[in-house]
């Protein structure tokens, strides 16, 4: 009997240590296996004509959207889900980036000051109070600096079909 619960009790830890796992929808999702597809989020891509965050605005400036590969420092994430990062642009403002989807999230840790590396659309949009105030706390602000946003706010910002962070 000891030798049957012992074998059942290794078996149970063999599986527990299995690289797949099953999200709450079901879907099956494979543990990456090397560190460069461990920091890739989304769709995969190649990092081919990227361009810096100051580049980027020059680049959007008199058109509506345009598709580019972007790099940029990360100045905030979100700690709740992983659903959104702020990177910095060159003139000390951010944009906001948003998954698209939501088909993808980034890790809940504090990526700030990490650099990543992102492809989809960028445009500029105006940002109601409710969607401010959500992303606000969602970034762990007081309820103070939250009260505190009161207007509709016009930012450039970008919707990735994939992120990798170095």
């Amino acid at each position: 009997m000891k030798k049957l619960f012992a074998l059942l009790l290794a078996a149970a830890a063999l599986q527990s240590c299995s690289q797949t796992n099953t999200t709450n929808e079901g879907q099956e999702i494979t543990t990456a296996a090397t560190e460069t597809e461990t920091n890739t989020y989304g769709a995969s891509f190649t990092e081919d004509n990227v361009l810096s965050a100051g580049q980027l605005q020059q680049a959007v400036g008199g058109n509506d959207s345009i598709q580019a590969t972007v790099a940029a420092e990360i100045v905030q994430s979100c700690q709740s889900k992983g659903c959104w990062m702020d990177v910095k642009l060159e003139d000390g403002s951010t944009m906001k980036v948003t998954f698209r989807d939501y088909g993808f999230f980034l890790p809940v840790e504090d990526l700030s000051g990490k650099t990543a590396v992102f492809t989809g659309m960028a445009k500029h949009e105006v940002i109601s109070v409710e969607d401010q105030r959500h992303f606000a706390e969602d970034a762990g602000k007081s309820a103070e600096e939250i009260a505190a946003i009161t207007q509709p706010r016009e930012e450039l910002r970008f919707v990735a079909d994939g992120v990798k962070l170095k």
